[in-house]
């Protein structure tokens, strides 16, 4: 028995969706991102709602390179390179300030809980750790960009 009806993936329910809006409008957030399953939500400022109901496909994710283009002098002779992906939406931050220096650069070698960036969602800055070892070898994201879920932020060289 298929279950149907305003009920399946709670998530979609209008009192819920109201008040994603008013925590995006209280927190100054441009979009939201949520998943229950196989059930998402995307709620963004400006472009309208994004809903979907099966979860991003990767291949389709991996057809859209913005960030190999974004710093090609840096991702050249990284293709096929693990990368270091950002686990929610938010502001990337290379430092913890801006008068220091960055977490990570070019060249240097990471173990898995070598913290590598921060990223600012909801106001809450989160430490955001390698989970592999190995030496950056391109960093794709400039200081105080926004991040999507999923995104790649470093390419990393496991061998090395």
């Amino acid at each position: 028995m298929a279950a149907s009806g305003p009920n399946q993936g709670d998530i979609f329910e209008i009192k819920r969706i109201r008040r994603l809006v008013e925590l995006m409008n209280e927190h100054d957030l441009a979009e939201v991102d949520l998943r229950q399953g196989d059930l998402r939500i995307r709620l963004r400022k400006g472009g309208g709602p994004i809903i979907t109901t099966a979860p991003p496909r990767p291949a389709a994710a991996a057809a859209v390179a913005p960030t190999a283009e974004a710093a090609p002098s840096e991702a050249r002779g990284t293709e096929g390179l693990p990368t270091i992906n950002s686990p929610m939406i938010g502001t990337f931050y290379g430092s913890p300030s801006p008068e220091t220096p960055a977490f990570v650069k070019v060249g240097d070698h990471v173990g898995p809980t070598t913290t590598v960036c921060i990223i600012e969602a909801m106001k809450v800055f989160n430490e955001i750790p390698a989970e592999v070892s190995g030496q950056i070898v391109a960093a794709l994201v400039e200081n105080g960009e926004p991040v999507e879920f999923g995104q790649a932020l470093f390419k990393i060289d496991p061998h090395k």
